[in-house]
């Protein structure tokens, strides 16, 4: 089975970029995390996503031509982030590794795969 682990968290929270001190130590936990899932043939794909404020937001009424919004589609306290899509055996298993991310605050939800025209 396939899982998406979807990362939320607070983007006005203080983050490392690269040159800052530790930056490369905090993703070093990142890179681990990667390759464990590699190692384990639980790696599907992954990525971070740029900030919300780079977001455009497609709208669509029925009815109405779609509408074009900048920023993100909705306020809230937590942002989507990024995500894995990881393959395990059941949700406990998706659990289990998701427990592993190197998250420090925010939250994971975790929601098996309906359909991946791509996936053999």
């Amino acid at each position: 089975m396939e899982f998406m682990i979807l990362i939320h968290g607070d983007e006005s929270s203080p983050r490392l970029a690269p040159g800052d001190p530790g930056f490369d130590e905090f993703m070093g936990s990142w890179f681990a995390y990667n390759q464990m899932l590699i190692d384990r043939g639980h790696w599907v794909s992954g990525a971070n996503l740029a900030p919300t404020s780079s977001a455009t937001t497609l709208r669509h009424t029925p009815g109405q031509a779609p509408e074009i919004v900048d920023g993100p589609f909705a306020e809230t306290k937590e942002q989507f982030g990024g995500f894995y899509l990881i393959s395990a055996e059941n949700l406990d298993e998706a659990i289990e590794l998701a427990k592993k991310l190197p998250v420090d605050s925010g939250s994971l939800e975790i929601r098996p795969v309906a359909f991946r025209p791509d996936a053999a």
